[in-house]
């Protein structure tokens, strides 16, 4: 992945990631809490070899001396050294147990051993390293070699007595608090990346262009309208109200360069992605703009443009199909500009059929030549063949994706029925988006008009 894919990723789970974060966060605390106080002091021991005056004999002890302290960090844990000191502090603890409680170290180099002793009394942790220091220097008379003279060749004295420590180890909050942060980061950032990978639903334009070389004419942010009936683009939502002027825009340059027709469908993968919202107001825009439109309600299945729209009309495209009203008796003129407004009509039982019939090839052929943009209402693609039959009679098809809710296998399997029935796929219109992506958009247009 490129870092703008990880920034894009970090974006869009910053909620679950903070949460994990601080979740770790509190873990720590709760630990550090609950933590009892450790108390740690160190004694220290000298380990010397006696030598001869010659410069080579005392090098020769140093190095002696040396090699015998790593056998004496072993021995300061041992029961023979451990015993001792439970003998005499009167602890109720066996050599094993006390060993735990000791972390006996020798500095690179140096023929000294320190001994550090952990209590959660500090009394008691000065006591424990003292004793140890004394009990490792009886053991080393006993088991240091004599001399020729029979004076003991190795010797151990201590040079640094354990103080009572002042300030406990042990719980560090800063650290544990820290560590808490960077725990929380990882898995937080981990769980995002999962997340993403596990993710199929498009939810940005990024995705839509490595699923389809077709363009996307306009990115709708979320908004919230009154059931049944669609959003006044040119309104109080100013925003997404650019966002379909952008479409607008956009689609008067489908076509260009080849044959350009002026119907096309609106479409999606799956129900509820808005399809019906885009087009309505796409109408509105394109009608403010001076143009004369015609909005037609192909979903016969669930028609939903008239009810959007408030419009009184039980009589439409059925009806004007199958030969019981003609077209001039059913349009409906509206606002904004010149609108008009074809609705289904009554629901029949052969749709796809009725679509793809000689009277709407007919019909489709005489509004093209009344109006400038003439734009269909259709069902889904994935659940019936609706879409595909229209789509292959007009300009082509606009499919649009509500971001979190299409999964990138609709998207695909769309494009590739588009792809197989010959019918153009003009663009992708990528629906209620996040609203922090909107806000961007909202800024950008803001920062324009204040110039």
């Amino acid at each position: 992945m490129e870092f703008q894919q990880y920034l894009h990723i970090l974006r869009r789970y910053w909620r679950s990631a903070l949460a994990t974060v601080l979740a770790c966060v509190a873990v720590a605390a709760v630990v550090t809490l609950l933590q009892k106080p450790t108390y740690a002091s160190t004694a220290s021991v000298f380990i010397s070899v006696e030598s001869g005056g010659t410069a080579g004999e005392l090098s020769q002890g140093a190095t002696y001396a040396e090699r015998q302290v790593k056998s004496y960090v072993a021995v300061a844990t041992s029961a023979m050294v451990l015993d001792p000191v439970i003998r005499e502090l009167g602890l109720d603890e066996t050599p094993s147990s006390l060993k735990e409680s000791l972390v006996v170290s020798a500095p690179t180099a140096t023929s000294v051993i320190r001994i550090e002793a952990q209590n959660q009394d500090p009394v008691a942790a000065a006591e424990i390293a003292n004793a140890v220091a004394d009990s490792l220097q009886t053991a080393v008379a006993e088991l240091a070699p004599p001399s020729a003279d029979g004076t003991d060749l190795v010797s151990a004295t201590v040079v640094d007595d354990a103080p009572v420590p002042a300030v406990p180890v042990a719980p560090r909050p800063a650290v544990n608090l820290a560590l808490g942060v960077l725990l929380g980061l990882m898995l937080g950032f981990g769980q995002a990346i999962l997340r993403s990978l596990a993710d199929t639903r498009v939810r940005s334009t990024e995705d839509v262009e490595q699923l389809t070389d077709a363009p996307v004419l306009a990115s709708i942010g979320h908004l919230t309208t009154p059931a049944g009936r669609a959003s006044d683009a040119g309104g109080q939502h100013w925003a997404n109200g650019e966002a379909y002027r952008r479409l607008r825009t956009n689609v008067g340059f489908l076509g260009l360069g080849g044959e350009r027709r002026p119907s096309f469908v609106v479409t999606s993968s799956i129900p509820n992605e808005g399809k019906t919202e885009t087009v309505v107001n796409l109408a509105r825009v394109l009608a403010q703009a001076g143009e004369s439109v015609l909005l037609i309600d192909a979903d016969l299945r669930r028609p939903q443009v008239a009810a959007r729209m408030r419009l009184d009309a039980e009589l439409g495209l059925t009806d004007v199909l199958a030969g019981r009203a003609s077209f001039a008796d059913l349009v409906i003129p509206t606002g904004p500009g010149r609108l008009d407004v074809l609705p289904a009509g009554s629901i029949p039982p052969n749709p796809s059929e009725m679509l793809g019939s000689d009277a709407m090839a007919q019909l489709i052929a005489s509004v093209e030549r009344h109006y400038d943009y003439v734009l269909f209402d259709t069902p889904p693609l994935l659940p019936v063949t609706d879409a595909v039959v229209l789509s292959a009679q007009t300009g082509g098809a606009i499919l649009v994706s509500r971001s979190g809710v299409a999964k990138r296998a609709h998207v695909e399997e769309a494009v590739d029925i588009l792809a197989s029935s010959h019918a153009s796929l003009l663009g992708v219109v990528l629906n209620d988006v996040a609203e922090r992506s909107r806000e961007v958009y909202q800024g950008y247009y803001v920062e324009a008009r204040t110039k």
